[in-house]
């Protein structure tokens, strides 16, 4: 038996049986972890974003839970690109609307995570999803676009959402109703290199980047924090998850070049095929950052035709 595995204790979430790493934060504090403890973690910058933050306990369908989720220390790299409307629509519900940067364009994402010290522990995460317009939202969708931009609050539908551990995986799919698996994915963000590879069933590469980390700026704790809803549809019913990100050093560039985006053979790499990309036009990398992440709860999503 390795040691990764004799390092590690069962849990149940509702009827799910996982493995999380034994005297880790969740085997340790459940979700309701001393903030004074992780205070003393040196990989955490502060935790005064989340002494602002209150958490609930709720029912769910992973059983009683506390939220939201803290991510006390978390990377991300962001691929924005350009995608046809038409090809975006065909993979959306009819009930979610693509959100439209000009006619006949919308925008969509690849994106890859690192969360080093978070509730659920350490994981990495990658997904493909795209930009669409608020529920119950009428109107021009380039107001919907200036006014999110504004108040750093965009919405999205993740198409899929892969995960490295299983706690991640069964609270994502079940709990929030997100396209997740377990599979392989190596995330390294730093201030130099950006890389990330997300392995498919077999082994190989579904979807990998390697590209030059812009040059990042650093943010008091509290002073940008950006917001996102994102739309699922649990056991038949629409639900939006609210998350905020606290932004502690990032970095932009816009029309970006050197990208080495490899399309492999897998799920992610499936999704952003059939969103048929146009073009890259933004690279946002954060080398250091909070999150978090509330429970999904129900919303009224209007049907169109």
């Amino acid at each position: 038996m390795s040691s990764t595995q004799q390092d590690t204790v069962e849990v149940d979430l509702g009827g799910h049986v996982v493995t999380v790493p034994k005297g880790g934060l969740y085997d340790r504090f459940r979700m309701d972890t001393d903030l004074d403890e992780v205070a003393r973690d040196p990989r955490v910058p502060s935790v005064d974003f989340f002494r602002q933050l209150s958490k609930t306990r709720v029912d769910s369908p992973i059983g009683p839970t506390l939220t939201p989720n803290f991510y006390y220390r978390i990377a991300t790299a962001r691929l924005t690109m350009l995608a046809r409307s038409n090809a975006i629509r065909a993979r959306l519900p009819k009930e979610v609307a693509p959100l439209e940067v000009a006619p006949g364009l919308g925008l969509i994402s690849a994106i890859f995570f690192r969360y080093d010290v978070c509730d659920i522990d350490f994981y990495t995460e990658a997904a493909v999803g795209v930009a669409v317009r608020p529920a119950r939202h009428g109107g021009p969708g380039f107001f919907d676009l200036v006014t999110g931009l504004g108040n750093d609050h965009l919405h999205s539908y993740v198409l899929s959402l892969p995960v490295n551990t299983e706690i991640a995986q069964v609270r994502g799919l079940d709990g929030y109703g997100f396209p997740k698996w377990v599979t392989d994915i190596d995330v390294d963000i730093d201030a130099h290199r950006t890389t990330a590879r997300v392995a498919n069933d077999s082994g190989g590469t579904d979807l990998a980047l390697s590209v030059a980390t812009p040059s990042q700026t650093r943010y008091p704790t509290g002073q940008r924090v950006s917001s996102l809803t994102s739309y699922t549809s649990i056991n038949g019913a629409w639900h939006s998850t609210f998350s905020q990100t606290n932004v502690l050093s990032a970095g932009t560039v816009r029309l970006p070049r050197y990208i080495d985006l490899q399309i492999g053979k897998g799920r992610l790499a499936d999704d952003l095929r059939s969103l048929k990309p146009v073009k890259t036009i933004q690279l946002d990398v954060t080398t250091e950052g909070q999150l978090a992440l509330h429970m999904p709860v129900p919303t009224s999503v209007p049907r169109r035709t």
